[in-house]
């Protein structure tokens, strides 16, 4: 059980993460110096919180895969399992090219925070799960592995990170590519 910040204490978690926020969605890397200057804090109050620049992306980080692991979850409620696939991965997709914080916290080997390794495991864990009723429902190719999937997404968002000058644009151009991984990938 972890006790309530104080007031104060909240407030400048919320303004440190708010700030790594906007760093992250700059493309500016993360120096925890740097954003306790941009927060208004003292370094020491940063290090407190996150004692390692990872330990910050990865808090920023979270909501995002907190998110796509409830979409998971409700994508495995859903009876159709080639629907359900489509569903989480384009959900998958999305998130991937709009919030800057996810590739590389999804990407590192090692994580610097508990829940993060916990919600990794519970992305795969789901996207496994789904791949597998769609495979078992015959509706996805049978050579398709787990391990096949997450760098062909991984590409998708690479490709549309690199051909799309806005963030619409590169939504878009990311369902474009997934359409068409979909349709080579139905069985």
């Amino acid at each position: 059980m972890t006790t309530p910040l104080r007031k104060d204490a909240a407030r400048n978690w919320e303004r440190i993460v708010a700030v790594a926020r906007g760093l992250i969605d700059e493309g500016t890397p993360l120096q925890l110096n740097d954003v306790a200057r941009r927060a208004g804090v003292g370094v020491g109050t940063v290090y407190r919180h996150f004692p390692t620049s990872e330990a910050l992306l990865e808090t920023v980080a979270t909501p995002c895969l907190e998110d796509l692991a409830a979409q998971g979850e409700q994508a495995l409620a859903d009876g159709d399992p080639w629907q359900a696939l489509v569903g989480f991965l384009a959900h998958t997709i999305e998130a991937q090219v709009t919030d800057a914080s996810l590739s590389p916290v999804t990407a590192a080997p090692t994580d610097a925070l508990p829940r993060t390794t916990e919600l990794k495991l519970a992305l795969w864990s789901v996207g496994e799960r789904l791949l597998g009723r769609a495979q078992d429902a015959g509706v996805v190719r049978a050579n398709l592995t787990p391990g096949d999937l997450v760098p062909l997404m991984c590409g998708i968002a690479y490709a549309a990170n690199m051909h799309g000058s806005t963030p619409a644009a590169r939504t878009a151009t990311a369902h474009r590519y997934l359409t068409m991984l979909l349709e080579g990938l139905h069985a």
